[in-house]
């Protein structure tokens, strides 16, 4: 057996390294190299909170103007769909953006990025604070477009920071409690503003309950952004895992964002992941957005509850995210997991669609509870099935493609849904959804699992059972035909 390394966590990690590249036909090249040393280091815990606390702060922002779509369209003398458009300008700001993200990430590093997330979405509540009158909303308006693009910084991270961080065996726990945090933010986003901002009639004392919901945050904001600039750290000395290790010895000099966006392209698998994603999520941004109009609808005067509905949604759905991952990590049932979660969103949300106007709230809330487990608990399984895809392209380039794919989608039902609510009824509304969270199972079903990343690791893991520092790789078929540089 090869040397041995003692992690800083206790954990044992052998030092024989097993590689497999490509050259441009698609064969592969003998390597001869000593497996490097990995190890886990306890700050990684560290660093993923951090990261989930400051998502949480910026995705609180996306649903606060929505949840009381009715109080701040009289507060600011604007019609429904510009209050709509509060959410929406999250998803159309992460559309033309993402790609030049994508590369700065690549070039910059996950310390730039999170720098710069954390200093927009600061400057975003900031500008929000001085926009709590009824004749500025355009300024309120340039606050949350501030915060949108901050958002774009932030969506793609979960699973660049749980690659670069940790251990094969925690990557889909990690990338979760990275995605647990946005859940979270979009919870509090559901439950708080109908608390602080309560639909009074004097608009003076409106606008001073306005105020001090946009103190808080801004609050929360700065003090997050000090912690990134003090805490947060591009990487660990030693690489965690043996295909981080290899996704390391990839010069920068070699990699080209535009050869790896056209690699990714010619993923059929992932192409096929890209679509599905966007279908599940964009059904949930809509649901999300609208669901004030919808639980008002059928039950005036419930602006309290409808946040509160909001709530169980998005918690049940940190339930589901932190279970699938925790349960990837243990069965590495890639695809079984993630359609077995897109039929069970589908059946929520034709559950849903049907018991929302029986009259009885507390329905409601079982049935939005139900939806929210599998919906948003789909988010980190569609993050680390294309990491799983798409090894060794960049983590931040296939996320950032899976959340483009979810802003488009999410703008364009956000949209069809209301006018379908205001021109027939809310469950004609909910059953178009339906309709495309069924087209998104059966493509689901017709995704390939070619799990790269895990195969990387399994043949290092192999080469080091049998007790060898160099392991001869013959030529033949590369392991990443389509992908490798």
């Amino acid at each position: 057996m090869g040397d041995e390394s003692k992690s800083v966590d206790g954990e044992v990690n052998d030092n024989t390294y097993f590689s497999k590249t490509a050259v441009n036909d698609g064969v592969g090249i003998e390597h001869h190299n000593p497996m490097p040393e990995t190890r886990l280091y306890k700050k990684r815990w560290i660093i993923v909170c951090l990261f989930s606390s400051y998502s949480l702060c910026n995705s609180y922002q996306w649903i606060q103007y929505g949840i009381i779509n009715n109080i701040f369209m009289r507060f600011y003398s604007v019609n429904s769909f510009t209050i709509d458009w509060m959410s929406m300008i999250y998803m159309l700001a992460y559309i033309p953006l993402i790609f030049p993200v994508s590369w700065l990430l690549d070039k910059k590093g996950l310390r730039v990025i999170a720098l710069v997330a954390a200093a927009l979405n600061c400057a975003g509540t900031w500008i929000k604070v001085a926009s709590a009158r009824p004749d500025l909303f355009p300024v309120t308006f340039l606050g949350q477009f501030t915060c949108s693009v901050a958002q774009v910084f932030i969506l793609g991270m979960p699973s660049r920071i749980a690659s670069v961080w940790f251990g094969s065996d925690e990557v889909s726990t990690a990338c979760s409690i990275g995605v647990f945090g946005n859940q979270l933010g979009i919870a509090i986003g559901f439950l708080v503003p109908p608390i602080l901002v309560p639909n009074v009639d004097d608009l003076d004392e409106l606008a001073a309950r306005i105020r001090v919901m946009f103190y808080i945050t801004a609050s929360v904001a700065t003090f997050l952004f000090a912690l990134v600039v003090i805490v947060f750290e591009e990487r660990p000395e030693i690489p965690p895992t043996h295909a981080q290790a290899s996704a390391r010895q990839i010069s920068p000099e070699s990699y080209s964002y535009t050869a790896s966006i056209v690699r990714l392209l010619r993923n059929k698998a992932f192409i096929l992941l890209v679509i599905t994603y966007g279908l599940n999520v964009g059904c949930f941004y809509a649901v999300s957005t609208l669901l004030n109009r919808m639980i008002i609808e059928h039950y005036p005067g419930e602006e309290v509850n409808a946040g509160r509905i909001g709530l169980t949604i998005v918690i049940s759905g940190m339930v589901g995210s932190l279970i699938c991952g925790i349960w990837l990590d243990r069965s590495k049932t890639y695809k079984q997991t993630t359609l077995a979660v897109y039929l069970m969103s589908l059946v929520g949300m034709v559950v849903y669609a049907f018991t929302l106007d029986l009259g009885h709230l507390w329905v409601v809330f079982i049935t939005a509870g139900t939806l929210g487990f599998f919906m948003t608990g789909y988010l980190p399984l569609g993050f680390e099935f294309a990491v799983e895809l798409t090894y060794p392209e960049s983590e931040g380039t296939s996320s950032g493609l899976l959340n483009c794919s979810a802003q488009v989608f999410g703008i364009i039902f956000t949209i069809c849904m209301g006018k379908i609510m205001d021109s027939f009824n809310t469950l004609a509304g909910n059953l178009f959804l339906c309709a495309f969270l069924l087209i998104g199972t059966f493509i689901t079903a017709c995704i390939k699992s070619d799990l790269r990343r895990q195969l990387a690791n399994q043949q290092a893991l192999a080469a080091a059972a049998l007790g060898k520092t160099e392991v001869p790789v013959h030529s033949g078929t590369s392991l990443f035909p389509s992908t490798h540089m």
